[in-house]
């Protein structure tokens, strides 16, 4: 089955969005921080890392992979559930963005990093995925299912009590923040895009991401170009920055 959210019809709803910079009192992660995340997630780690992939890394990883094998994760599902009012949001229009949740299961991949620059690749998965203090979504060591066994990955999860997380939203609502917000690095429609091409070529089916990529994809044909973008339906009374 073709995906239905083009390229075209998210081109409906493109513009240049300038990086506004962190919100004003936004406190954000500094190298120390990133220093001691990275010591507590790598003590005692297995002899291999291997990092679950569910979201943009399957299709914008900040590492090289040695290998990668089809795998799943029991006890966390996958959903918009992190706010974003910038990067694909902004304070004016928050987006959300994708974040492993308590229950359920998520099928995705894991890659198996190099150990000759694990440091450096861990650092850069860090910078890539947390940048405020305190950051909502947490790097923590999960059980994963694959053929060949059981494997430990390193995935990011979103912490309940975070700043920027997201409770579960009437489906519209979500459709129409997922049509509608974008950032200075893109669009959620885009990001949307993106996730489920890479899970469809890896002959993943995620029945949510599919059915809201439909949503979507209905909501901006029903768009006029010339028309200006109807209002954000969500207002968030503080900076979530990941």
């Amino acid at each position: 089955m073709k995906i239905a959210l083009t390229e075209d019809l998210i081109a409906k709803v493109g513009r240049k969005i300038d990086d506004a910079g962190p919100a004003p009192g936004q406190r954000s992660l500094e190298d120390h921080h990133y220093l001691e995340i990275r010591r507590r997630l790598l003590a005692g780690r297995p002899r291999d890392v291997w990092v679950f992939a569910y979201g943009s890394l399957l299709w914008n990883p900040c590492f090289d992979a040695l290998e990668e094998r089809p795998a799943t994760v029991d006890g966390w599902h996958r959903r918009f559930s992190l706010w974003l009012t910038r990067w694909r949001g902004t304070r004016e229009r928050p987006g959300l963005m994708l974040a492993l949740d308590r229950g359920g299961s998520c099928r995705g991949v894991i890659y198996r990093l190099s150990d000759h620059d694990i440091d450096a690749a861990i650092d850069r998965l860090l910078r890539r995925e947390m940048s405020a203090d305190p950051p909502t979504n947490i790097p923590r060591w999960v059980s994963v299912r694959t053929a060949g066994g059981n494997l430990r990955a390193i995935a990011f999860v979103a912490d309940r009590s975070g700043p920027g997380y997201a409770p579960a939203l009437p489906e519209q609502t979500t459709v129409e923040i997922l049509s509608l917000a974008a950032g200075h690095v893109g669009s959620c429609a885009d990001y949307l895009r993106r996730t489920v091409i890479q899970l469809e070529a890896r002959n993943i089916r995620d029945a949510t991401l599919w059915r809201l990529q439909g949503k979507v994809a209905a909501y901006l044909a029903s768009l006029q170009s010339s028309a200006p973008l109807p209002s954000s339906t969500v207002e968030i009374d503080h900076a979530c920055e990941g």
